[in-house]
């Protein structure tokens, strides 16, 4: 199988170019390569690739720079995938995106199922909706997935974020009203090679196993990597001041997913423990 990853230079891009490309042909695209918010770019990039599949993986994920620049999320967020939406279409490539938890609310009391009302309270949830609008409206033959929380060992993520803020101040206050589920690119990446060689199609939610808050995320990162001594403590996320909201519960439910496939994702625990047992 012939695969383009769309933003493969990303923390998630990385991972997939790593695992499809063990047992496909897999070649990457990214900023410097091409303009997703450009439609003629975007036709003559996945024209050309002679891709079966297509996976967009480039996205504006700066959650609160998309609150102060919403119209740019929207370009790269919303435009970005109706621009690839239609240029798969007219080469009959299947495309696979990524949308997040952030479509939600945070309304609701157990987790999300793949046909939930969406409601997303900020402006990057709103710019990833209507990328989904877009994709759904374009193409019948489409990969979405939804994920949330993900880390991974080629970008920026939280766990790196807490591991450095704790060794330089040693103190920390996070977030405990806040619930999701943590996700590792790696995991999410085996995943989807699962789903495209499955041949499976429409909307699936993907994220590790298991649920916890910001907080309770940050103590076991401070467990795994025996920094004990250092003192954390439970804020609200008012006090943060961020200019985006965010949803209060965002737990997806995986069981489309485990029933489709017949496999389950690792506990988040699990992931987590391994990939930092990796970090330097």
């Amino acid at each position: 199988m012939k695969v383009l990853v769309l933003g493969h230079k990303g923390m998630l891009g990385t991972d997939l170019m790593a695992d499809l490309g063990r047992t496909h042909d897999v070649a990457g695209k990214d900023i410097e390569d091409f303009d997703i918010a450009s439609a003629s770019g975007c036709r003559g990039e996945i024209g050309q690739s002679g891709a079966d599949v297509v996976i967009n993986a480039a996205a504006y994920t700066n959650v609160d720079g998309c609150e102060t620049d919403e119209a740019g999320s929207l370009c790269v967020n919303a435009d970005g995938v109706k621009n690839v939406a239609l240029a798969c279409r007219e080469s009959g490539i299947k495309l696979v995106h990524f949308s997040t938890d952030y479509v939600f609310d945070g309304t609701k009391k157990g987790p999300y199922v793949e046909d939930d009302v969406c409601s997303p309270i900020n402006a990057y949830g709103r710019s990833k909706l209507k990328g989904e609008e877009y994709l759904r409206e374009i193409s019948d033959n489409y990969l979405l997935v939804r994920t949330s929380w993900l880390y991974g060992k080629h970008g920026r993520n939280f766990v790196g974020a807490i591991v450095e803020r704790a060794e330089r101040t040693g103190k920390l206050e996070v977030v405990d009203d806040q619930t999701g589920s943590p996700t590792y690119t790696v995991d999410l990446a085996a995943a989807v090679r699962v789903l495209i060689e499955g041949g499976h199609r429409g909307v699936f939610h993907l994220t590790n196993r298991g649920v916890c808050t910001w907080y309770q995320f940050a103590l076991k990162i401070l467990e795994y990597r025996d920094m004990g001594n250092v003192s954390i403590a439970p804020i609200k996320s008012a006090q943060l001041g961020r200019s985006a909201p965010r949803p209060e519960y965002s737990v997806l439910s995986c069981r489309k997913f485990a029933d489709t496939t017949h496999r389950t994702m690792r506990f988040w625990q699990i992931a987590l423990e391994e990939y930092m047992a990796g970090m330097s």
